[in-house]
């Protein structure tokens, strides 16, 4: 029988964590070979499987990268900023591929990134239809001009502590890209108290936070006498961890460099 390939999952007990884990395991196609936890926390030492309610998975929950890496082809990263940028040289040193979920980097944090020397897929959002939405939202921002004002809605759960989202961003990103402008330049993401009349050409952001909402983005484009809306929702956070097997995967036959989820998707 075909060894499966072995995963790590970095940030185990969080809710993207144990989704992976529940995903990955009933996938068949990988196995979870390693996990961590920041130090301190009580599932350290423990069996996951255990930590998780279960039965034992063999498989030792460790605040160590290295160790919980041993025997991976690929660690998923769903955490934060900080310990994404340590996690990616140690991947690196590995030789395994850093799947990256992680959301809320900074400009600098991205340059730092951008300089580590490993196999990395990253995206602020790994799902098939957001992917695809965001292809759309290029498509539609280069056909349309400038009359038309362009707004990205997005709401999340009310423990999410970026915004806007990472998703929100690859929506202005892929929008200005379509109006071969740079994001940075146009971008409206705050708006309060006597604002004056709307920028021609800027894109807007307004960001929605409550309850246990997974994930919903709207790009409307609005003129005057018609308005048009591409809508994602995400109903089940397991789209997310799908995605990031499937870049896992897919990342096991390329070369070191920096991949986003078009190129796993073939966008």
């Amino acid at each position: 029988m075909t060894q499966l390939p072995g995963i790590a999952i970095t940030g185990v007990s969080g809710r993207m964590g144990r989704m992976l884990v529940e995903v990955i395991t009933a996938s068949g196609r990988a196995k979870v070979c390693g996990a961590t936890e920041r130090a301190g926390h009580d599932w350290i030492g423990r069996d996951l499987g255990q930590a998780l309610g279960g039965q034992d998975m063999g498989v030792t929950v460790s605040a160590d990268l290295e160790t919980a890496a041993e025997g991976a082809v690929a660690v998923i990263d769903f955490t934060a900023p900080a310990a994404t940028l340590a996690f990616a040289p140690i991947a690196a040193r590995a030789g395994i591929a850093h799947i990256i979920g992680t959301t809320g980097f900074s400009g600098d944090d991205l340059k730092v990134l951008g300089k580590v020397q490993g196999k990395i897929v990253r995206a602020g959002n790994m799902s098939l239809g957001v992917n695809l939405l965001v292809q759309l939202t290029k498509q539609v921002a280069a056909a349309l001009d400038d009359d038309f004002d362009i707004e990205i809605i997005e709401a999340h759960h009310n423990q999410k502590v970026d915004a806007p989202s990472g998703t929100a961003l690859m929506l202005g990103e892929a929008a200005a890209e379509g109006r071969g402008v740079a994001l940075a330049q146009v971008s409206d993401k705050v708006r309060d108290g006597i604002t004056g009349a709307r920028q021609k050409g800027h894109i807007g952001f307004a960001a929605i936070r409550g309850g246990d909402i997974i994930g919903e983005h709207d790009v409307l484009f609005a003129s005057a006498g018609e308005r048009i809306a591409l809508r994602h929702v995400a109903s089940d956070r397991a789209v997310f961890a799908r995605g990031a097997l499937k870049a896992a995967l897919w990342s096991l036959d390329r070369p070191r460099g920096h991949y986003s989820m078009r190129d796993v998707l073939g966008l």
